[in-house]
């Protein structure tokens, strides 16, 4: 969003605005939360498409937030209010994803997925900078309204893992509970329309956030010359491949979940009785500690240098896939402490998107002037939700093939495999990002 932040706010008004744009948090993120980590297991197990179908559907899935700088970035840096903007692209993604739940066909799947990437997408950096030109302190205040997106994911997966746990989990062997619960993953898209149609509405009661006033520049391309200096182009250069490990997360954790969840081991049993099943519930435990990460961001935001922050969470991917990858080798995969160790690699997730995706947005923020903040934010997610997800679920269905046991159906995949491929590319990136990214604390732009 292009207006400078309402530093002026009277202080009886800021306690109500952080409420509002917590309240707006909240549905953006239930929305995603609620379908995204069960979309591979329910094209894969319920509409027995082949893997690289699904990835395919999953890539034309991002492939709307490569036009996102260049439309809604655009419309509310030089058009039209953001939160008009967000309000269109929300009504409108409700009625796609409803149709997601009952489409079938490989093509009627492939442009439906793109269509609603294309509407969704741009909500995701539109919600920031609406939230940063209404915050005084983004340092002190934008932690505490970003964590109520991650409570919204929280409360849409686990409703999610409950629901399929009390009405999609028949008495039965472990393949037939397995086939109910992933065709009752549709209703997951339902869930995401009527929280879609919420949003929508609720977008018009935002507080008005108007484009910048004479400005006749093109935003997008004039946020592509910024990223272009330091710190942003080695944040951009790392984004692509931190968002492929960022993917593989989302594509492969619930089936890889899942699989260990079916026990009748009475520990599983009470961890399935507070999360639900279908891998969905398991994996909000990363946005609980998200949430703790979140909270603590603002106070050490103004100590840790943002090149610290980043190296924490690019770390946290390392450490995080190296779990997955070599946790039922090392314990054995009927360890009853096995389930609670990948709890502890799902739990890194709190760090890995708070002290990377969460303060790249802050370093963008930063570094680039206020007209085409909306835009430069918009770029980042073309980055982090359009070409790293693209490259990202078109890699890990290669490695998925490449890690799928043979003669197998659905697949059955050799995680050592599937999750030290990703594991490697983070090391990678945290290197670089050691040797490339600037020393420095923060450089704020006008």
């Amino acid at each position: 969003m292009s207006t400078a932040p309402a530093v002026a706010l009277p202080p009886s008004t800021v306690p109500l605005i952080r409420t509002r744009l917590s309240v707006m948090m909240f549905l953006q993120y239930a929305i995603w939360g609620a379908w995204l980590p069960l979309l591979f297991p329910f094209m894969l197990g319920y509409r027995g498409m082949p893997i690289g179908e699904v990835v395919n559907i999953l890539a034309a899935g991002a492939a709307g937030a490569i036009f996102a700088p260049f439309i809604s970035g655009q419309l509310s840096d030089r058009a039209f209010n953001t939160e008009r903007v967000l309000a269109v692209s929300h009504l409108v993604g409700a009625v796609l994803v409803w149709f997601l739940s009952t489409t079938t066909g490989y093509w009627n799947l492939m442009a439906l997925a793109f269509a609603y990437s294309l509407v969704y997408s741009p909500t995701l950096s539109l919600t920031n900078s609406l939230a940063f030109a209404h915050l005084p302190d983004r340092d002190r205040d934008f932690g505490g309204v970003r964590l109520w997106g991650t409570i919204g994911w929280i409360a849409a997966g686990i409703g999610i893992g409950q629901w399929l746990l009390a009405m999609h989990t028949p008495s039965g062997t472990a393949d037939e509970i397995a086939k109910a619960q992933n065709a009752g993953m549709a209703d997951a898209f339902r869930l995401s329309a009527i929280l879609g149609v919420a949003m929508g509405v609720y977008c018009l009661t935002l507080p008005a956030t108007p484009p910048a006033k004479g400005e006749r520049s093109n935003a997008a391309f004039k946020a592509i010359g910024e990223t272009l200096r330091q710190p942003l182009f080695t944040l951009f250069l790392l984004a692509i491949p931190m968002s492929c490990v960022h993917q593989f997360y989302f594509v492969h954790t619930s089936t890889f979940l899942a699989e260990y969840q079916r026990s009748a081991e009475s520990t599983i049993k009470f961890i399935n009785s507070i999360f639900g099943v279908g891998g969905g519930g398991l994996m909000t435990v990363g946005q609980m500690s998200e949430i703790i990460v979140l909270a603590l961001v603002p106070l050490v935001a103004k100590k840790l240098s943002r090149k610290t922050l980043l190296a924490i969470g690019i770390a946290a991917y390392v450490a995080r896939m190296a779990i997955f990858a070599y946790a039922p080798v090392v314990l054995g995969k009927d360890s009853a402490v096995l389930l609670p160790t990948l709890l502890v690699g799902v739990s890194l997730h709190g760090l890995c998107f708070g002290c990377f995706i969460f303060v790249a947005f802050l370093v963008i923020d930063e570094n680039t002037t206020k007209d085409v903040r909306a835009s430069a934010q918009s770029l980042f997610g073309l980055v982090v939700f359009g070409i790293g997800i693209i490259v990202g679920s078109v890699v890990a269905g290669h490695v998925g093939a490449l890690a799928t046991v043979p003669n197998t159906s659905p697949a059955v995949f050799n995680y050592t495999t599937l999750f030290a491929y990703p594991m490697w590319a983070a090391l990678i990136c945290l290197i670089l990002l050691l040797a490339l990214y600037p020393n420095r604390k923060k450089a704020a732009v006008g």
